[in-house]
């Protein structure tokens, strides 16, 4: 089973209501959470650890979990409110405000992870969860504690606003980067993580140094290249599609790339030390796939193995 460890959330969307005015819809949704969902639908073996609460928003996110197929046996669960992000689009593109204070996600402690994983191989991190604490300090501890023999994913998806203290989120991240195998940036995340005016083809040796295995690096509509710690890389395109909205559109390309690896038998420690170029470039291509059927539709809704 790959493992998600992080947020699950309730996106507020506006609307329209039948009296013309814009009212917010509750849909499902948080990077971890979206990553999840993806992967199950993709027909992969997938669970979620995360805090989710027992009101209506809760019962919301453990029903689409259970639809999708995602094991809800880690998520832990509590009657502390559920986070709220609420999201305005602007031209496909999304902007939140999150309401996420006490909340069961945000609240989670190191020692209410769990002591064991049975039957987890891989673990996938990221999101808001890596800086809101004290859940971020539950999830580090999780993988100081179950990392070291288990292939790790980690997307940072740096959001500046939410670091109330940026000494202590950077010595979390790069402790939490250097016990990662696949780590995947975007262009404004990798120059966040290492600051200065070196080119990103400079970064990239910095960033693989610090321990990962591999490094995958998103551009938006140019695509997204993929750099082994041996100095090769290989990049490929986006798929052409028409944009409805860009939600939940890294999270897909990061499920398409687990279930990829996951399928040919390469996720794990030693297979992505010495992954060849032309399996990254599979995982790539397949991460693209799934990220082009996502946002051709609205929200972050992940398309089944079968639209495939």
């Amino acid at each position: 089973m790959i493992l998600c460890c992080g947020e699950a959330l309730i996106d507020m969307i506006a609307e329209p209501t039948v009296s013309g005015s814009k009212g917010f819809v509750p849909h499902s949704g948080g990077a971890i959470f979206n990553t999840a969902i993806a992967l199950g639908r993709l027909g992969i073996q997938t669970g979620l650890l995360s805090g989710l609460s027992t009101d209506m928003f809760g019962e919301q996110l453990i029903a689409a979990l259970q639809i999708s197929h995602v094991a809800t046996s880690h998520v832990i669960r509590s009657d502390r409110p559920t986070t709220l992000a609420f999201v305005q689009l602007r031209d496909g593109h999304a902007t939140y405000s999150f309401v996420d204070e006490n909340t069961a996600g945000r609240m989670l402690r190191p020692e209410d992870m769990p002591d064991q994983l049975p039957g987890v191989s891989a673990l996938y991190f990221g999101g808001i969860s890596l800086a809101c604490e004290p859940c971020a300090d539950a999830y580090a501890a999780t993988l100081d504690r179950h990392g070291a023999d288990r292939a790790v994913m980690l997307d940072p998806n740096i959001r500046p606003s939410f670091i109330k203290d940026q000494t202590r989120y950077r010595t979390r991240l790069n402790r939490m980067i250097a016990k990662t195998d696949i780590i995947k940036v975007s262009d404004e995340d990798l120059d966040w993580i290492i600051p200065g005016p070196e080119s990103h083809a400079e970064k990239i040796p910095l960033l693989l140094r610090a321990g990962p295995a591999i490094a995958i690096v998103t551009k938006g509509g140019d695509g997204a290249t993929g750099y082994l710690s041996d100095g090769t890389d290989v990049s490929v395109p986006v798929q052409k599609v028409k944009v409805v909205d860009t939600v939940g559109a890294g999270d897909t390309f990061n499920a398409g790339v687990l279930a990829a690896l996951s399928q040919t038998g390469h996720l794990n420690k030693p297979a992505l030390r010495t992954l060849p170029t032309s399996s990254l470039r599979d995982a790539l291509e397949y991460g693209a796939k799934v990220a082009a059927v996502t946002v051709s539709r609205a929200g972050a809704n992940p398309p089944w193995a079968q639209e495939l």
